[in-house]
């Protein structure tokens, strides 16, 4: 089974952008979405975007939209991103990304491999 590993988190002021990685380690990512999700302390998982893998169709949340943008690396096809712009404190949580073999679903629970997390912090 493919294992995921994110990286990219970080502290950046408001306003600032990071950008998340996602690697499928040791195959190639087979499933049909790639998700990210977030989880702020105290709250529920929440999605965040999918990318259906072996096309370009996107999903986003609509407190990311227009601000946050999904995308894979073609050439390699086992790393997948989530490029943030115009950062909130809002947006402060731990970042995961998952797999799931349903297109571009928002469902935290269709998600059956995930990985282990990555902190993103938002100062004002």
């Amino acid at each position: 089974q493919v294992q995921l590993v994110e990286s990219g988190g970080g502290l950046v002021q408001a306003g600032g952008s990071l950008r998340l990685s996602c690697a499928a380690s040791g195959r190639t990512f087979s499933s049909n979405s790639m998700g990210w999700f977030r989880q702020a302390p105290g709250k529920e998982r929440e999605f965040v975007a999918a990318i259906h893998w072996r096309g370009s169709s996107t999903h986003y949340a609509d407190s990311v939209k227009d601000r946050f943008t999904i995308f894979r690396d073609n050439a390699k096809n086992t790393t997948g991103y989530l490029h943030m712009d115009s950062l909130k404190p809002e947006d402060t949580a731990v970042y995961y990304c998952a797999a799931c073999p349903h297109l571009l679903s928002p469902v935290v629970g269709l998600y059956h491999v995930w990985g282990q997390g990555t902190q993103v912090s938002v100062s004002t």
